[in-house]
């Protein structure tokens, strides 16, 4: 599996979603300058302070998604080995314990919740990072183990059955 193909879907997941930022950024800016007379700033303050504000929050958030961004620069996923344990650059597919249901998960440094789309459309990946519950518990672990994590405050056991 080419694993450079997800890694470079997921940096455009985050490009874009730097560019969004950005974008609401520059606004909620322009807004808090320029949004009302002077007359209503003077009468309602509070409408420019709370325009400031989201804009310190979105300028928050383009920082975070360059950050993102700059990690998955330097991201290289290896390659598995058949009993290598899990660890970051793994593409894991585990299966629900209860419903047999199966999913299949991307761990990287960054871009957790974000769905890639396989290789020639070969199924989907969700992006998880090891801070994620199922990412803590996939770390060290190998095909065959079982992993129980709580999700939604439910126990979930799954099965490890891939890894690559």
């Amino acid at each position: 599996m080419d694993k450079q193909l997800l890694v470079a879907q997921l940096r455009e997941h985050l490009l874009g979603a730097a560019r969004v930022a950005r974008s609401a950024r520059d606004a909620a800016a322009v807004e808090a300058r320029e949004g009302a007379t002077p007359a209503e700033k003077r009468e309602d303050a509070r409408v420019a302070i709370e325009q400031g504000s989201m804009a310190r929050a979105q300028d928050r958030r383009l920082r975070e998604a360059e950050a993102a961004v700059e990690a998955l620069a330097s991201f290289a996923p290896p390659r598995w080995g058949e009993r290598s344990p899990i660890a970051v650059g793994a593409v894991v597919e585990v299966e629900d314990e209860d419903s047999g249901e199966g999913r299949t998960v991307f761990l990287t440094p960054v871009g957790a919740g974000i769905t890639l789309e396989g290789p020639g459309g070969d199924g989907l990946f969700s992006v998880i990072t090891p801070s994620s519950p199922l990412g803590r518990a996939l770390i060290g672990r190998r095909v065959g183990d079982s992993v129980d994590v709580t999700i939604d405050r439910e126990l979930r056991s799954y099965v490890v059955t891939w890894v690559a």
